[in-house]
């Protein structure tokens, strides 16, 4: 056993499922919530914790994507193709979500040993391997040339992506999160990308190097394996693997009531800074 799969022994872990709940919700009440587990998990208030989550046609801009010089006439085209649109409150670019994009975040606390940034990635590309061992040695964590949201911890299958990694820390926690592409095709959402830069930019130069997106370095599961995988089958995965890795039954279910108050106050600024971002 590796010491980052060691890592991910726990005596217990808890599992917060959204992958059906969040779908109709906006994507702020996703970073809002793993803002208050990691204030809750960071803490010691709550045991280490893993959500899924799904949200329905959503692109998540990145700050400098809301740089863009023509980002008010590229916007209109996402509302056009059926997509939504929020800013992130974590570094990266553009990302596509939808139904069968399935996002996990791994949140960890740093009260009894820090986690440094690389050792955070180092823990979910593990966890990922783990929860897909029949190409689990065929998963590479590098950049891909061309994706969107380019990054070091892109996560590929014989150089075609098809996730990628952020982490967020608040309050001694830290939340490591994953986008698994599983169904559909992962060109399509690439392509969609692909306009809103081309609209954004318009030719014109930038300070900032926007990433130039081929979509065919990018894929779903689904297309990688040649199975046909589905959301709920790696849900029920995860399930299965912190089974695994916790001593203890897992904890399930949502937030408490006094959990719930705390994220009525992280939602109420996420919501805030993303209504600045948009002005």
């Amino acid at each position: 056993m590796s010491d980052v799969q060691f890592s991910l022994q726990k005596k217990q872990w808890r599992l917060i499922d959204e992958s059906i709940s969040a779908k109709k919700r906006s994507a702020l009440e996703s970073f809002a919530m793993d803002d208050t587990l990691c204030h809750l998990v960071g803490q010691q208030m709550s045991v280490p914790t893993v959500r899924t989550w799904v949200h329905d046609n959503t692109v998540v801009l990145g700050i400098q994507d809301h740089r863009l010089p023509y980002i008010g006439e590229a916007l209109p085209h996402l509302e056009e193709s059926g997509y939504q649109f929020i800013v992130r409150n974590s570094g990266g670019l553009a990302v596509v979500l939808d139904e069968g994009v399935l996002n996990v975040s791994l949140v960890l606390s740093e009260r009894e040993g820090s986690i440094d940034i690389p050792e955070g990635y180092e823990t979910m590309l593990e966890f990922v391997r783990l929860l897909f061992p029949e190409v689990g040695d065929k998963i590479k964590a590098y950049e891909i040339v061309g994706s969107y949201c380019p990054g070091t911890y892109d996560l590929s299958i014989e150089g075609r992506k098809f996730a990628g990694i952020s982490q967020r820390r608040l309050r001694q926690g830290v939340a490591v999160q994953v986008y698994l592409c599983v169904e559909g095709s992962g060109s399509e959402r690439a392509e969609l990308i692909r306009k809103l830069y081309n609209e954004g930019l318009r030719g014109e130069q930038t300070k900032f190097t926007y990433p130039t997106i081929k979509p065919e370095v990018m894929a779903s599961l689904s297309e990688l394996t040649g199975e046909h995988l589905t959301v709920n089958d790696i849900v029920i995965r995860i399930q299965m693997l912190l089974r695994a890795l916790s001593e203890e039954e897992i904890q399930t279910g949502g937030l408490t009531a006094e959990e719930m108050e705390l994220y009525s106050f992280y939602l109420k600024r996420v919501v805030e800074r993303n209504q600045k971002m948009l002005k």
